[in-house]
């Protein structure tokens, strides 16, 4: 396993560790933005799930 790794890291041709990265935090920033902005209405939605079900087993 160590060997794949090291030789996944010395290959040169294709993408770079630094292209890699770049593109994971893009993702990163993508999803916590995501989050962030959409949060509020899915807890809002889970939040009228729960009193549906809590107001039909009372």
């Amino acid at each position: 396993m160590f060997k794949l790794i090291t030789a996944f890291l010395q290959e040169e041709s294709g993408a770079s560790i630094v292209e890699y990265a770049i593109l994971v935090s893009l993702i990163a920033m993508v999803a916590i933005a995501t989050i962030v902005l959409a949060g509020g209405e899915v807890r809002d939605l889970f939040d009228g799930a729960q009193t549906t079900i809590s107001d039909a087993t009372t």
